[in-house]
């Protein structure tokens, strides 16, 4: 099954948290797909991860580029990997029929946007009914994560006996 993990963004929002997800996920030797909620999002996205930081950029493509396949990030709207990817990131309320088919799915979801947590709430519930093994991510006062819940093997537990996203 699918290793998921939520992030609960509180203090750093999208632009900040995902490139250095993506750094993560490249220093592993790990492929990427990004799902966003529009194309105009995906065209932000794009743009961010070529300027996040002085002197950083992360090698990524998006539709219309062509040769997906050598992209190690591909940032994109439809539901399909043509890059090959390992791990899936759902940001915007993005969502894909395809979770199992990636060895992690991070649900990235605005924690100041009540509809993105309601929703956050419903696809854990779907995750777990389905079997996979759950994590959550929640943003401290400073902006480092900490985990506040887990369900393994597909049954709901609790890392610390904090309720779920």
């Amino acid at each position: 099954m699918t290793d998921i993990s939520f992030y609960h963004l509180e203090k750093l929002p999208l632009e900040q948290v995902l490139p250095k997800l993506l750094e993560k996920t490249l220093e592993g030797g790990k492929r990427a797909l990004v799902l966003a909620g529009s194309n105009e999002r995906v065209e932000a996205l794009t743009g961010i991860l070529w300027t996040y930081e002085q002197g950083a950029w992360l090698p990524h493509g998006a539709a219309p580029d062509d040769n997906p396949e050598e992209q190690p990030v591909w940032l994109a709207t439809e539901d399909d990997n043509p890059n090959g990817a390992e791990f899936l990131f759902l940001t915007d309320g993005a969502s894909s029929a395809r979770v199992s088919k990636f060895e992690r799915c991070f649900e990235l979801f605005d924690g100041r946007d009540a509809d993105a947590v309601a929703a956050a709430r419903v696809r854990w519930k779907e995750y777990t009914a389905a079997g996979h093994d759950l994590t959550y991510w929640r943003q401290t006062e400073n902006g480092r994560w900490e985990k506040k819940q887990e369900a393994r093997s597909g049954a709901e537990g609790s890392a610390t006996g904090k309720k779920e996203v």
